[in-house]
């Protein structure tokens, strides 16, 4: 039997109004209870009778059961993501909740609503150096172990994609960056293509384009989405305004 209410998970985008989706807009103006990371909570503004239900971000799946309670219970909740909440986000933190839950769970209504995650966000600020193939990797260890990540990253770097990296660096792991990027030095030319980009779209935004052999770790926080193209991801300079950074559509098989 369904449960009387509804989960929705949404992501707010990278942090700019304007790019949160108006589906997600919607939700939000449906919902009685709201649970996030407090900062992605802080970005919403509730009306009275909405209720915030902030947690720490490495609660996904104590906040995921609380969430999924509320809704057996009958509530119109809301899950909130930055981003989009389907890319290392709540969507998956939900779906692994009801996996391993109680069945009233799996009787609650759940919707999952696509945002613009922050990967896309940097590749529009500078061009288009998701042209081709890419793919995305956490830099996280927390719940895979740093061994993997670096077979992860030597696969995709001699596959030729373009790789986006999110979680780049915390205060309990400075040092994965640094090793992700002497890990990739030993595959990628040095003058590969490496973007930095530090809250897209929102007032501190910040944007860099070097190249892996000039690429300093310490240019990242947990708010930076690093890009690294392929041998064909291109710079191309302009008079008097920024490069354009591109993939071309096409690619050849290395001999």
């Amino acid at each position: 039997m369904r449960s009387a209410g509804k989960l929705t998970v949404i992501g707010t985008g990278p942090g700019n109004p304007d790019q949160m989706t108006p589906e997600a807009a919607h939700a939000i103006e449906q919902a009685t209870d709201f649970y996030g990371y407090a900062p992605y909570l802080d970005r919403l503004e509730l009306r009275p009778g909405q209720t915030r239900h902030a947690s720490d971000n490495r609660e996904e799946l104590d906040r995921a059961g609380a969430a999924l309670t509320r809704a057996a219970e009958g509530g119109e909740v809301c899950v909130v993501s930055g981003g989009d909440p389907g890319v290392f986000a709540m969507a998956a933190a939900i779906c692994e909740a009801v996996d391993n839950g109680p069945d009233e769970w799996r009787a609650v209504d759940i919707s999952v609503l696509p945002g613009i995650t922050a990967m896309l966000a940097v590749a529009a600020r500078v061009g288009a150096p998701l042209g081709h193939d890419f793919c995305a990797i956490s830099l996280s260890d927390n719940l895979k172990p740093w061994e993997l990540i670096e077979k992860r990253l030597a696969a995709a770097a001699s596959a030729g994609f373009v790789m986006a990296f999110y979680n780049p660096i915390s205060r309990s792991r400075p040092w994965q960056l640094g090793k992700a990027f002497d890990c990739l030095r030993a595959i990628l030319p040095g003058e590969t293509v490496v973007v930095f980009g530090r809250a897209a779209g929102r007032p501190d935004e910040h944007i860099e384009i070097t190249t892996l052999a000039d690429a300093d770790p310490t240019s990242a926080d947990m708010a930076t989405c690093i890009i690294v193209g392929s041998s064909e991801t291109r710079v191309v300079e302009r008079l008097d305004l920024p490069p354009l950074v591109y993939t071309p559509r096409f690619a050849e098989v290395s001999t």
